[in-house]
């Protein structure tokens, strides 16, 4: 099965580790492309690059500010990301007892 587009799919947009890194320094305050850029220690274009994939899966929105635009953090597009991961909480939290048990079992048996 063929893999979306990075453009169209949340998942693989945030499989690459610079829009990670632009998504946490957005989460913070808007930030204007060359700042982040220099914040990175990337090019402008690259960082122009990932900003446009990131707006257009949802994850970043970008605002006038005079003659610059400030992107930040729409973090309303991470729901499906966070619907996933959640439907692992169950696993964990029984794992986690599990674990739990067995130490409980290991100290009474001393």
């Amino acid at each position: 099965m063929a893999r979306a587009a990075t453009t169209s799919d949340t998942f693989n947009a945030i499989a690459e580790p610079q829009r990670r890194d632009i998504l946490a320094l957005l989460r913070g305050r808007e930030w204007p492309v060359t700042d982040l850029a220099s914040e990175l220690g990337i090019s402008q274009p690259r960082a122009s690059k990932h900003l446009r994939v990131l707006r257009e899966v949802g994850l970043v929105r970008v605002r006038e500010s005079g003659k610059q635009r400030l992107y930040g953090l729409d973090a309303r597009g991470l729901r499906p990301i966070h619907e996933w991961v959640g439907g692992f909480e169950q696993f964990w939290n029984e794992s986690f007892d599990r674990l739990d048990a067995y130490v409980q079992n290991l100290r009474q048996g001393e």
